[in-house]
């Protein structure tokens, strides 16, 4: 089956953009109070953009993890995925938890000069759990859909998911989610009762996006502008009319609005390898794991600098970036490190020698 590069380049600009959105939380006055370092300047409007993504950021993610078990289903059996699934999620889950996370809490507690202590913690990587769980939950039922494409559920799914009104149904599965749950606030997701139900929500709309093929990307990118104008239009009442204030149910609308109008553009816009997506798709998983250390070091040394707001902004997270990347070109080369960050053990290349009898192979 021909690969989706849409998706595995949407997947690095959500990992790109929640390390932009984790480094403007140091530039809120209430960062501290979720256990971030804060600069004493706080920049109020950088936050304007952030609540713009803040709704559907981490649904998205779901969304794309969903996706991702339907493409790795297509050339593995239910115990190879479960065996790919574990190297792949689980252990860089229990690692993270138990040697990762918890440097940067006790980078947090050194800054605040707070009493130092460690505490495993997943941290960030909540939601690299979340997702083991889904995947553990749900194979069978996903297995049973993939061996019955002819079947009236499958049929009937890509029917309705060939139109736009179709998706209509989709929307009302995370009202509901709102309704019942009443998460306060909505953009609370980790660790909540919200955050595992919305992720489960998505995570199976994901499977069920990719399994009904070619006719649902089609009418993503049919209805693009709609889409994309209806989340501004969302996003701009939000901000205007309700404030603070937006019903939760309005918000799961938005949220899943501008999610189709990003899967519509990408698979119009982005559906194309390179050489830079597929470093950067390598690179994405162990820099999502080691973000914290690097943004918290760096608001360490540049917060109590005298520069302004937004010119430490930059150098944060420049130096967030820098410091990922650079831990990544290590980890990438360092067999035994590969599978702690989520990354395949490469085979080992054979060795070609030169005799007088020709080529062999060692």
């Amino acid at each position: 089956m021909q690969r989706r590069y849409d998706i595995d380049w949407l997947r690095v600009i959500a990992i790109g953009l929640l390390l932009v959105y984790h480094v403007a939380i140091g530039f809120q006055p209430w960062g501290v109070m979720i256990g971030f370092i804060t600069n004493g300047e706080s920049w109020s409007s950088l936050w304007l953009p952030m609540t713009m993504l803040n709704i559907w950021r981490i649904p998205f993610l779901f969304f794309v993890s969903g996706m991702g078990v339907y493409f790795s289903m297509q050339r593995r059996s239910w115990k190879e995925l479960m065996v790919e699934r574990s190297l792949r999620i689980l252990v860089p889950y229990i690692f993270g938890m138990v040697c990762i996370f918890p440097i940067s809490v006790i980078i947090l507690q050194a800054y605040y000069h707070w009493d130092l202590h460690y505490a495993a913690n997943a941290g960030h990587l909540w939601f690299l759990g979340n997702i083991f769980v889904y995947a553990v939950l749900l194979t069978p039922l996903f297995y049973s859909l993939q061996k019955n494409l002819n079947g009236k559920f499958v049929t009937g799914l890509k029917k309705m998911l060939s139109s736009p009104l179709g998706l209509t149904p989709v929307v009302i599965l995370f009202v509901g989610e709102v309704l019942v749950i009443k998460p306060m606030p909505y953009e609370l997701y980790a660790m909540t009762w919200h955050g595992f139900v919305l992720g489960l929500l998505a995570f199976v709309c994901g499977f069920c996006f990719s399994l009904c093929g070619e006719s649902f990307w089609h009418m993503l990118r049919a209805w693009r502008w709609l889409f994309l104008v209806l989340a501004l239009v969302l996003f701009v009442v939000r901000i205007f009319v309700f404030g603070f204030k937006t019903p939760g149910f309005l918000l799961a609308v938005e949220s899943n609005v501008w999610i189709f109008s990003v899967l519509a553009f990408g698979s119009k816009n982005l559906n194309r390898s390179s050489k830079a997506l597929s470093y950067l798709s390598e690179a994405a998983y162990p820099v999502y794991i080691l973000h914290m250390i690097f943004l918290f070091l760096g608001s360490w040394l540049i917060f109590p600098l005298t520069w302004v707001a937004p010119l430490k902004f930059v150098v944060v997270l420049v130096f967030t970036f820098a410091g990922c990347f650079g831990t990544f070109e290590i980890i990438r080369r360092v067999v035994f490190l590969r599978p702690l960050f989520g990354l395949k053990i490469k085979a080992r290349q054979p060795i070609i020698h030169k005799n007088n009898q020709g080529l062999a192979q060692a």
